[in-house]
């Protein structure tokens, strides 16, 4: 008789297809959750620049350019106008103060001299002649007081020998009253001739007075003119080199024209154009350094001129130490230009980089060396050699730093060997 065999549920083949499915299952949910969904692309590293971040003293500078200048220059300005008569050196030649550079002729000056010499000889010729009047009038009204004087002594005689008789009824009373009239008329004549005379040598005192206060203004003009005169010779007011002179024979120069500078040899200093962004940020004193035959020298700030022209300020920085020997005026030197105090940072090396992300983010290689993933960071200061992090970096981590324009948006960039 048959026997019945039982058919068997779980199949080693069944239980496999199972497990299989199960897993493929699992696979597809991982990869859903907790797979990498980043985008990726393939870099060859030879092609990039990997730079390690370190942690290091940071110095702020901007490099600037700079030319050499003498430390004092005198500019030469036409003090009275005139036509250039006369060229006594050229530009280039080295000078003693009081040396004649010009000779400028002007005939309008020297016209006005002779028209002011002979306005000043005839106010010298009134003065004279009004001292001569008023001696003059002096003898006379002296001549005048001495003729009323005699007359009032010969008069008195009359009235007292009038009065005499009169007491005596020798003679009428009619003749006494003509006789003491006479005499009273003359002592009030004298009164008023000394009073008269009083009054006009106050008066002709004032006029002389008057007279040799404009002679002497007369003077001081004239003496003014003249020195304009003078100045129509232009004479190196210092002792240096004539770098510039713009006048030639037969030139017509106006008054306050530039007509060329004089530089003084004593020393250099620099003047140097900066990015009007950074004029809050420079101050007096602040130093730079530069490199020149092989030796760098310390530079600081002595003056800044805030106006701005083109985008750009100027500011003069004169040497620490010695001036480097052999540096000459006009050259241009490439500054180091301090911003600020030196200080511990992270450190990243500049790059191509910051173009792209504007040192928001950048690509961080994982330690395997395998690949790179991108990272949020924040950059604060800089100078042409590194970017100072505040965020997102440690020292020893490494980045790349070379250009990311032909990677577009990708997350992971896988490094191929």
């Amino acid at each position: 008789m048959d026997r019945k065999i039982e058919k068997k549920k779980w199949t080693l083949k069944k239980i496999a297809g199972i497990v299989i499915a199960v897993g493929i299952v699992g696979f597809i949910v991982y990869s859903i959750f907790f797979g990498d969904h980043s985008s990726k692309l393939n870099v060859q590293e030879e092609r990039i620049t990997i730079s390690t971040v370190s942690n290091g003293p940071f110095q702020e500078f901007i490099p600037v350019t700079g030319t050499v200048i003498p430390i004092k220059t005198i500019y030469l300005d036409a003090m009275e106008g005139g036509r250039v008569d006369k060229k006594f050196l050229d530009a280039g030649t080295y000078v003693e103060k009081g040396d004649k550079i010009i000779l400028l002729g002007n005939t309008n000056l020297l016209m006005d001299i002779m028209y002011r010499e002979a306005e000043l000889f005839q106010q010298s010729n009134n003065l004279r002649n009004t001292r001569l009047a008023m001696q003059q009038n002096s003898l006379a009204l002296q001549a005048q007081l001495l003729e009323v004087n005699y007359q009032i002594q010969q008069q008195k005689r009359v009235y007292d020998k009038q009065a005499e008789l009169y007491n005596k009824n020798l003679v009428s009373e009619q003749d006494w009253e003509e006789a003491r009239d006479r005499y009273n008329y003359l002592i009030r004549n004298r009164e008023l001739t000394l009073l008269s005379h009083k009054q006009d040598s106050v008066f002709q005192e004032t006029q002389i007075l008057q007279l040799e206060m404009s002679l002497r203004r007369m003077e001081d003009n004239l003496g003014i003119v003249k020195q304009n005169l003078d100045n129509l010779t232009v004479r190196a007011p210092v002792t240096g080199q004539l770098t510039s002179l713009n006048a030639e024979i037969g030139e017509s120069k106006t008054r306050g024209q530039r007509l060329g500078q004089i530089d003084v040899l004593d020393g250099f200093k620099i003047r140097v154009r900066v990015d009007e962004y950074y004029l809050a940020r420079i101050d007096i004193g602040q130093r730079g350094e530069f490199t020149f035959a092989g030796v760098t020298h310390q530079m600081r700030i002595d003056k800044i001129y805030p106006e701005v022209l083109n985008g750009r300020f100027e500011v003069d920085m004169l040497f620490e130490d010695t001036e480097p020997e052999g540096i000459r005026r006009g050259q241009t030197v490439h500054i180091r230009l301090e911003l600020g105090d030196l200080s511990e940072a992270i450190l990243l090396a500049k790059g191509g980089f910051y173009q792209k992300t504007g040192g928001q983010w950048i690509y961080v290689v994982d330690p395997s060396g395998e690949f790179a993933i991108k990272r949020d960071i924040r950059i604060g200061r800089m100078n042409p050699e590194v970017f100072e992090v505040l965020e997102g970096l440690e020292s020893g981590e490494r980045v790349i730093t070379s250009s990311y324009d032909s990677y577009g948006d990708i997350d992971k960039l896988i490094l191929k060997k």
